[in-house]
C-alpha cells in the first residue's frame, strides 16, 4: 500500500513537471513610481483585454496594438484569474494614463471588488510581447 502511494505521488509530480504553468519572463518589476513617457500614455477607455501574469502583475492590451505591464502592490491579484473582470475608474482630472497614480484599478472576484495600488506602468517592447506564452498574451 505504501509503495503504491509513493508511485502515485511520483507520477503526479512527473505530470506536473511536464506541464509547467505559463510564466512571463518579464524580468524584475520596475521601480515604484515608474510611469510612461508622454508618447506612450493611453486612455483608460482604450483598454481592450487583460491577463494576470502573477500576483503582482497585470498585462493589458490597449487598442489591440500595445501591451503594458501594470505592477500592483501587496499581491492584490493573488487568487485572481484572467477571466475575472478588471474595474477601472477615471480618476479626477484627465482620463489619460501616464503615471501609476493615474490608474485607479481593481479586480472583481466572485462579485467582490479588490482595489489595487498601482506601483508602476511600463510599455512592453514588441520582443517582450512576442516572448510571452500564448496564455499570457492579453
Amino acid at each position: 500500500m505504501r509503495l503504491a502511494m509513493i508511485v502515485l505521488g511520483a507520477a503526479t509530480m512527473s505530470a506536473c513537471a511536464m506541464t509547467p504553468a505559463p510564466r512571463a519572463d518579464l524580468g524584475p518589476a520596475p521601480a515604484d513610481g515608474t510611469g510612461l513617457p508622454s508618447g506612450q500614455c493611453f486612455r483608460s477607455a482604450d483598454i481592450r483585454n487583460h491577463t494576470i501574469a502573477d500576483r503582482d502583475t497585470l498585462l493589458i492590451d490597449v487598442n489591440g496594438r500595445e501591451t503594458y505591464r501594470i505592477t500592483v502592490n501587496g499581491g492584490c491579484l493573488a487568487g485572481a484569474v484572467s477571466s475575472d473582470p478588471i474595474i477601472t475608474r477615471q480618476p479626477p482630472g484627465s482620463p489619460i494614463i501616464c503615471k501609476p497614480i493615474d490608474l485607479d484599478i481593481g479586480i472583481s472576484r466572485g462579485g467582490f471588488e479588490s482595489r489595487c495600488i498601482v506601483r508602476s506602468i511600463v510599455k512592453l517592447t514588441p520582443e517582450q510581447v512576442a516572448a510571452l506564452p500564448p496564455k499570457l498574451k492579453p
